[in-house]
């Protein structure tokens, strides 16, 4: 099924609510995977919002080897756990949605990943019912300021912004995240080309490595890294994660 959360008319007036998208039509829930209410509305006629309501955002850093590469980081051993830094709600952006590129920033990076939304309170997973706390799958965009990244103590600015975790379109529940291609297209020329089997960190690794610490709650997100390939944005160039068989998030930069 593909979840998706949606207010009706504008994102900024609307109340957020949760459906069922089947074609053109959505057949409105009692929340994120929740019984049908029996009202059914027109696609057309509503606004798709990021598909979670999460405490934190949990980001895994560095887990594509020809990303490490491209960064300057190979200069030792592969990483023996998995890098994790924090969003914050706040860096939620909507599918479509426009992401203002901050006069902040000399260097505005995009990063396409696969990412996935809680359904249940997951703490001490394994691997055998890891993905079981897993509501749904979507795209995700990470945001970066490149040089704050560089120079500030934590990432903080550099990845936590209003804004800078655009998601969606919607969570798609039956999905193998094992081996997908990954791509990110600016202004439709592809910079990114990747597939989820060349994360050094599965799926399944990083669920059971952080529920070992931190507790994730329903609704919460987890971005799992991203290929190679990332780059500059500017104003008016527009980006797309695409993520095999999840659909397609756009986002433009104004």
């Amino acid at each position: 099924m593909k979840l998706v959360r949606f207010s009706v008319g504008s994102a900024a007036d609307g109340a957020a609510q949760w459906g069922i998208l089947d074609g053109t039509q959505v057949q409105v829930t009692r929340g994120m995977g929740g019984a049908p209410t029996g009202e059914t509305l027109d696609s057309a006629g509503v606004t798709f919002l990021a598909p979670a309501e999460p405490s934190k955002i949990v980001c895994v850093g560095r887990n594509y080897l020809d990303h490490i590469r491209e960064l300057g980081n190979d200069t030792g051993d592969l990483p023996k756990e998995p890098g994790i830094f924090l969003k914050g709600p706040n860096a939620l952006a909507e599918p479509g949605g426009a992401v203002q590129r901050p006069d902040w920033t000399q260097n505005f990076h995009f990063e396409g990943e696969l990412a996935l939304v809680i359904g249940r309170r997951a703490q001490q997973l394994t691997p055998e019912n890891a993905l079981d706390a897993v509501a749904g799958y979507t795209c995700g965009l990470d945001l970066t300021a490149r040089d704050l990244q560089k120079t500030d103590l934590q990432w903080f600015r550099a990845k936590a912004a209003d804004r800078f975790c655009p998601l969606g379109p919607w969570l798609e529940t039956e999905f193998d995240p094992r081996d997908v291609r990954v791509q990110t297209r600016v202004n439709g020329e592809t910079r990114q080309d990747g597939r989820t089997s060349q994360m050094i960190f599965p799926v399944v690794d990083i669920l059971v490595y952080l529920t070992r610490f931190v507790t994730l709650e329903p609704g919460d997100v987890v971005l799992t890294g991203t290929p190679e390939g990332v780059g500059a944005l500017d104003a008016g160039d527009t980006v797309e994660v695409e993520v095999e068989g999840l659909g397609v998030l756009s986002t433009p930069i104004v």
